[in-house]
């Protein structure tokens, strides 16, 4: 279900996904498998453990998008895309729940939905002033540097998310 959701999701976005020549389609779609397996921890019952590594992943994903050359409106409207897809994949599977406890998931989803924009709008903000103050408001071209930096933070997430799901 995750990669199709994926697809759909890279799909949607279009000719934005890769709005910056030097951030291949591949790592923003790594990005949205990233995000939404995090995305189901915080749903489960390792929410509180993964609370950290969502809020990590979400600001990353606020900074690629700045990276992406995506406006800070843009970024709100992908996460809000995610909201619909999720909606939309889970419907059949919270249908069969008994009422109580398929409003519960999703009222968690839609509050960790929540908090993520939150966290990738501060994310996109920072790496836009970080950038201002660094050219002195004057935009550089991105470089290939930026994209192996961006794979690394990715490795470094993943790991992240991994070192806190594994089994003690």
């Amino acid at each position: 279900m995750r990669d199709s959701m994926v697809a759909q999701w890279a799909d949607a976005l279009g000719d934005r996904i890769t709005a910056a020549p030097t951030i291949q389609r591949a790592t923003v779609e790594r990005e949205f498998r990233l995000l939404i397996d995090v995305l189901t921890h915080m749903v489960g019952p390792l929410r509180r453990e993964v609370r950290a590594v969502w809020n990590h992943v979400c600001e990353h994903y606020g900074r690629s998008a700045s990276a992406r050359g995506l406006a800070a409106g843009e970024v709100v409207e992908e996460l809000q895309h995610l909201r619909e897809l999720l909606i939309r994949n889970l419907a059949p599977v919270l249908a069969a729940m008994r009422a109580r406890q398929g409003m519960a998931i999703m009222l968690r989803l839609n509050r960790v939905l929540d908090r993520g924009v939150a966290v990738a709008v501060v994310g996109y903000t920072d790496a836009l002033v970080a950038t201002l103050f660094a050219q002195n408001g004057v935009p550089v071209p991105e470089t290939e540097h930026e994209h192996g930096e961006i794979d690394r933070q990715l490795a470094a997430l993943e790991a992240e998310l991994a070192a806190v799901i594994q089994p003690q």
